[in-house]
């Protein structure tokens, strides 16, 4: 596997180097998986604008926690599923639903359960579900725009999860202790 470099912020490209300075003076540090990123500044640029656009996709902070971590599970992402367990704890959602999700359990909540079921068949199926489950996803209490926000969380996800594949970034000490 290439060797891909956890960039500083003096050693980005320069078109990176901003959103890296960003992230250290929102989060105290520079994450691994922007370290990598910084690589392709576009690439860090389409990751956090996906990330702030998904955020106001009209999920709250479990359903958020919903459809990051089941895209997590599903493609294994060895990095993703601990950073959003601990971003989960940070924004205050159930933490029961990390380890559901990780043990492909359902969920408690019938309409969060539809979110994950959902989720995951949209995951598995590469977005080419039929009528059915996309209407017991709308009868769960969803609109048509969740349906499209779902393929807004995949898009994110499936970035920074195939980077971390392919990249094999190792985890920040900060979330060690959730992996």
């Amino acid at each position: 596997m290439a060797k891909f470099t956890l960039h500083s912020i003096d050693s980005a490209p320069e078109a990176s180097q901003k959103r890296l300075q960003g992230a250290k003076d929102e989060m105290g540090m520079v994450p691994n998986l922007f370290a990598v990123m910084a690589e392709s500044p576009q690439l860090l640029e389409a990751y956090q604008t996906l990330d702030g656009l998904f955020k106001e996709a009209g999920f709250d902070k479990n359903e958020l926690t919903v459809v990051w971590q089941t895209i997590n599970v599903f493609h294994n992402c060895h990095y993703c599923v601990p950073v959003h367990t601990a971003i989960a704890k940070n924004m205050g959602a159930d933490d029961g639903i990390t380890e559901s999700i990780k043990a492909d359990e359902a969920l408690s909540d019938e309409k969060l359960e539809a979110l994950r079921k959902f989720t995951k068949t949209m995951v598995e199926q590469r977005g080419d579900v039929d009528g059915d489950a996309v209407s017991a996803f709308l009868s769960a209490g969803y609109e048509k725009r969740h349906v499209l926000a779902v393929v807004l969380g995949i898009a994110q996800k499936t970035m920074s999860n195939y980077t971390n594949h392919l990249a094999e970034t190792p985890i920040d000490e900060p979330f060690k202790k959730f992996a």
